[in-house]
């Protein structure tokens, strides 16, 4: 796999509602791993919207793109493989920011890949944000660090976001039930505006 390759996951046809379109959903993980808690947390806000309306996923693992990301200052720095990874990121539906917390914050390599975005490329897209950290003292990160980040893009940020602390794992599997009750919720309160970003941005 090449290090701006996505990972795809797609809906079977056959459960798919008539007359719609899958919702491009983009995951930008922050994690240096590609199999963490960060992920399992992911997979399952993604398996839950699944249920929900169709939709078609590709994640960005920030830390795989390699030196044609990690050298770039600038947007126009970017090797062409990185460029196509960013405009893929701007060109969703719904772009899940996800990141695990360091020293209270996000990463920085999760900020760079920010960095490189266009500043208008995310005006009014829905962004919905997950996090995982040591404890749930970590959790303001939502609101404190990733919230304001989108905020200047004039992202429109999902007013539910996700977080579970490591004692809510087994490994990078997610157990705690009343996490899985907090997605569910959260998921249906939202759902409507996502079908409706589908809807609009539906070809002709």
């Amino acid at each position: 796999m090449s290090a701006a390759t996505a990972v795809d996951v797609g809906l079977d046809p056959a459960t798919q509602p008539s007359g719609g379109r899958e919702l491009r959903v983009v995951v930008v993980n922050g994690s240096p791993s590609v199999q963490s808690k960060t992920v399992g947390l992911v997979d399952v806000v993604l398996d839950t919207l699944r249920t929900m309306l169709p939709i078609e996923v590709s994640r960005i693992d920030v830390y795989r793109l390699g030196p044609g990301f990690t050298q770039a200052t600038e947007r126009e720095e970017a090797t062409p493989d990185v460029e196509a990874t960013i405009r893929r990121a701007e060109g969703a539906d719904l772009l899940v920011a996800a990141a695990p917390v360091f020293r209270g914050s996000y990463p920085g390599m999760f900020k760079h890949f920010f960095d490189l975005v266009d500043q208008y490329a995310l005006a009014n897209k829905p962004v919905l944000l997950a996090a995982t950290g040591g404890t749930d003292r970590h959790a303001l990160v939502l609101e404190h660090a990733l919230r304001p980040l989108f905020a200047f893009f004039q992202a429109l940020t999902v007013p539910v976001a996700f977080y579970a602390s490591a004692g809510d794992f087994d490994g990078t599997t997610l157990l705690n039930p009343r996490v899985y009750g907090r997605i569910e919720v959260g998921l249906t309160d939202v759902v409507d505006l996502l079908r409706a970003r589908a809807t609009g941005a539906q070809e002709p």
